[in-house]
Protein backbone atom coordinates (compact mmCIF):
# COMPACT_ATOMS: atom_id res chain seq x y z
CA UNK A 1 0.00 0.00 0.00
CA UNK A 2 2.86 2.39 0.79
CA UNK A 3 4.16 2.05 -2.79
CA UNK A 4 0.85 3.51 -4.06
CA UNK A 5 0.89 6.58 -1.80
CA UNK A 6 3.26 8.63 -4.02
CA UNK A 7 0.82 8.14 -6.88
CA UNK A 8 -2.09 9.65 -4.97
CA UNK A 9 -0.78 13.26 -5.08
CA UNK A 10 -0.03 12.86 -8.80
CA UNK A 11 -3.52 11.56 -9.51
CA UNK A 12 -5.10 14.38 -7.53
CA UNK A 13 -2.98 16.94 -9.35
CA UNK A 14 -3.99 15.47 -12.72
CA UNK A 15 -7.67 15.67 -11.81
CA UNK A 16 -7.48 19.20 -10.43
CA UNK A 17 -5.15 20.65 -13.06
CA UNK A 18 -6.38 18.70 -16.06
CA UNK A 19 -8.74 20.08 -18.69
CA UNK A 20 -12.43 20.15 -17.87
CA UNK A 21 -14.58 18.58 -20.58
CA UNK A 22 -16.94 21.03 -22.24
CA UNK A 23 -14.99 24.13 -21.21
CA UNK A 24 -13.09 26.45 -23.51
CA UNK A 25 -9.33 26.03 -23.58
CA UNK A 26 -8.78 29.72 -24.34
CA UNK A 27 -7.73 31.80 -21.35
CA UNK A 28 -10.18 34.11 -19.63
CA UNK A 29 -9.83 37.66 -20.90
CA UNK A 30 -11.01 40.51 -18.69
CA UNK A 31 -11.95 43.84 -20.20
CA UNK A 32 -12.59 47.16 -18.53
CA UNK A 33 -16.00 48.75 -18.74
CA UNK A 34 -17.18 52.23 -18.02
CA UNK A 35 -20.35 52.92 -16.13
CA UNK A 36 -21.84 56.38 -16.22
CA UNK A 37 -24.14 57.18 -13.34
CA UNK A 38 -26.87 59.73 -13.89
CA UNK A 39 -26.02 63.16 -12.60
CA UNK A 40 -28.82 64.53 -10.51
CA UNK A 41 -28.85 67.76 -8.58
CA UNK A 42 -32.27 66.93 -7.12
CA UNK A 43 -32.30 66.50 -3.37
CA UNK A 44 -34.97 65.52 -0.91
CA UNK A 45 -36.87 68.52 0.47
CA UNK A 46 -39.17 69.23 3.36
CA UNK A 47 -39.35 68.03 6.93
CA UNK A 48 -36.99 65.11 7.57
CA UNK A 49 -35.24 65.43 4.20
CA UNK A 50 -31.80 66.07 5.71
CA UNK A 51 -31.72 62.51 7.06
CA UNK A 52 -32.39 61.08 3.60
CA UNK A 53 -29.95 63.45 1.92
CA UNK A 54 -27.25 62.32 4.37
CA UNK A 55 -27.98 58.59 4.14
CA UNK A 56 -29.63 57.69 0.86
CA UNK A 57 -28.03 59.89 -1.80
CA UNK A 58 -24.74 58.00 -1.63
CA UNK A 59 -26.38 55.15 -3.56
CA UNK A 60 -29.69 56.49 -4.89
CA UNK A 61 -30.76 59.61 -6.72
CA UNK A 62 -33.61 61.48 -5.10
CA UNK A 63 -35.47 61.26 -8.40
CA UNK A 64 -35.30 57.46 -8.37
CA UNK A 65 -36.67 57.31 -4.84
CA UNK A 66 -39.33 59.94 -5.44
CA UNK A 67 -40.61 58.00 -8.47
CA UNK A 68 -41.39 54.88 -6.45
CA UNK A 69 -45.03 53.86 -6.16
CA UNK A 70 -47.11 54.58 -3.08
CA UNK A 71 -46.11 51.98 -0.49
CA UNK A 72 -47.36 51.38 3.03
CA UNK A 73 -45.09 52.27 5.94
CA UNK A 74 -44.43 48.57 6.72
CA UNK A 75 -43.13 48.05 3.19
CA UNK A 76 -40.83 51.06 3.46
CA UNK A 77 -39.61 49.69 6.80
CA UNK A 78 -38.74 46.41 5.06
CA UNK A 79 -37.00 48.23 2.20
CA UNK A 80 -34.86 50.28 4.59
CA UNK A 81 -34.02 47.14 6.61
CA UNK A 82 -32.96 45.40 3.39
CA UNK A 83 -30.70 48.33 2.46
CA UNK A 84 -29.03 48.11 5.87
CA UNK A 85 -28.81 44.36 6.41
CA UNK A 86 -28.46 43.01 2.86
CA UNK A 87 -26.74 45.85 0.99
CA UNK A 88 -24.83 47.07 4.08
CA UNK A 89 -25.93 50.71 3.86
CA UNK A 90 -24.22 52.55 6.73
CA UNK A 91 -27.41 53.96 8.25
CA UNK A 92 -27.46 54.61 11.97
CA UNK A 93 -30.35 53.12 13.95
CA UNK A 94 -31.51 56.59 15.01
CA UNK A 95 -32.03 57.52 11.33
CA UNK A 96 -34.20 54.53 10.40
CA UNK A 97 -37.47 55.91 11.83
CA UNK A 98 -37.16 59.34 10.19
CA UNK A 99 -36.23 57.76 6.84
CA UNK A 100 -39.22 55.40 6.93
CA UNK A 101 -41.56 58.23 8.01
CA UNK A 102 -40.34 60.46 5.17
CA UNK A 103 -40.68 57.71 2.55
CA UNK A 104 -44.12 56.70 3.77
CA UNK A 105 -45.20 60.34 3.64
CA UNK A 106 -44.07 60.99 0.06
CA UNK A 107 -47.07 59.18 -1.45
CA UNK A 108 -49.22 57.73 1.30
CA UNK A 109 -50.57 54.30 0.37
CA UNK A 110 -54.34 53.85 0.54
Amino acid sequence: MSSKLPLLPLLLAAVVLGPVPGHSKSPLKLTSVTVELPNSDVMFTGSGSETLNNNCLACHSAGMVLNQPALPKATWQAVVAKMIHIYKAPVEEKDVGPIVDYLAGIKPAN
